[in-house]
């Protein structure tokens, strides 16, 4: 048994990565299918989703490594010849499907794990890598659409992979033939067959079909992601004595040991402040849509009545008058979400500079006060605390 391939057998270095790919592969896409019809309601039905979807993750990120290896050793190894080199129609739709087979293993597990290092939160990755990918930035949709290229071209590796199996089956069964013995180890000899011709037409048949499928996709909408959203409430236009020109409400929650945080994109603050005053400096009135919340790989479920309950309570509000200790400024009052109000201090920073002030301020609230997560009842898979960093630029109204 030679460990490097000859013209008429494969050598034991390349049936190893075979059949270790496959093992991976029939691991990884069970898992996957299984682990995306979980149901997430209960605290341990969401740690159990959670723990297949990182086996899934951290084998797709283990097809990958094992298939570069394997192409970079292929590169240096002859090819085995043909056993029918007369049957041209079979030979090309066999060479069609390993060349589909070996863009899927490097396409499918990358597409995956971009999807992954794009966004935060849940089913973190069983390796000690990161979760991060150089180049890849923190962004909904650049991981949304690798999202759609992993569904599309995992679909695309099933397919070549069942007629894979069946055209071994065939050989096996029908032809009777040396094919699959010579991918399997032992010292068993091996007809005399022609050297191997190369594939031309056959890789470009592939990547043709892999453009196709994603071309098809994008006709169909895959890449759009329009799902159905709580409607977006259109916030009334407030009266302000500082206008708002820039800002930012972020919230950091803990989600299976890792932090997770998102925005609200839509908010409005009507202001009333004058520095001058002693006491009560003026009061602050913060109206915020919930739907427009993008909390990473958790948003929909952040929407779902368990949570934000974001299609009964569409909005979540905070008021508050404004006072100052010393160097820092306090906003205290309350907060409103989901149907709950809260008392809420908010200590802040605040930097003045003609008519232009700036604005820097957070604060801790407990999800638990607000009726948020009532089926998480541990901190498990989602923490307690829920950190709020609050920052604006707003500029004097003109009188």
């Amino acid at each position: 048994m030679t460990i490097t391939n000859t013209a008429s057998r494969y050598g034991t270095v390349t049936k190893t990565f075979h059949w270790l790919t496959a093992l991976l592969i029939l691991t990884a896409i069970p898992l996957g299918a299984i682990a995306n019809r979980l149901p997430y309601e209960t605290n341990e039905q969401l740690a159990f989703k959670a723990q297949l979807f990182s086996y899934h993750k951290t084998l797709g990120v283990l097809i990958f490594l094992v298939a570069g290896a394997r192409v970079l050793w292929a590169v240096t190894q002859t090819k085995p010849g043909n056993l029918h080199p007369d049957r041209k129609a079979e030979a090309f739709l066999a060479g069609l499907v390993h060349w589909l087979l070996y863009i899927s293993l490097i396409a499918v597990p990358l597409t995956g794990w971009v999807h992954h290092a794009a966004t935060t939160g849940f089913a973190p990755l069983l390796l000690p890598i990161g979760q991060d990918l150089p180049l890849v930035p923190k962004d909904e949709g650049v991981s949304e659409l690798f999202a759609s290229l992993h569904w599309i071209w995992s679909k695309i590796m099933i397919g070549a992979i069942l007629l894979h199996v069946a055209g071994a089956l065939k050989h096996l069964f029908v032809d009777k033939d040396s094919t699959l013995a010579r991918m399997w180890f032992g010292n068993r000899s091996m007809p005399e067959v022609p050297a191997h011709s190369p594939e031309r037409i056959a890789p470009l048949a592939a990547v043709a079909i892999y453009l196709a499928a994603t071309g098809a996709g994008a006709a169909t909408g895959m890449f759009s992601h329009d799902q159905a959203q709580p409607a977006e409430p259109a916030l009334a236009e407030v009266v302000s004595d500082w206008v708002v020109e820039d800002g930012a409400i972020d919230i950091t929650v803990t989600q299976l040991g890792s932090p997770v945080t998102g925005r609200f994109a839509d908010w409005t603050a009507a202001i009333s402040f004058d520095p001058d005053a002693t006491g009560t400096m003026g009061s602050v009135t913060t109206t915020i849509a919930i739907s427009s919340l993008t909390l990473g790989s958790v948003t929909d479920q952040a929407m779902g009545s368990d949570f934000f309950d974001a299609g009964a309570h569409p909005t979540a509000e905070f008021m508050a008058d404004i006072t100052a200790v010393n160097a820092t400024f306090i906003a205290d009052g309350s907060l409103t979400i989901k149907g709950n109000t809260v008392p809420v201090s908010l200590p802040f920073t605040l930097e003045i500079i003609d008519n232009t002030a700036q604005m820097v301020g957070q604060l801790t609230l407990d999800r638990r006060d607000f009726n948020i997560g009532q089926s998480m009842g541990d901190e498990t898979n989602l923490g307690f605390t829920v950190d709020v960093a609050v920052n604006l630029v707003a500029t004097r109204a003109t009188q």
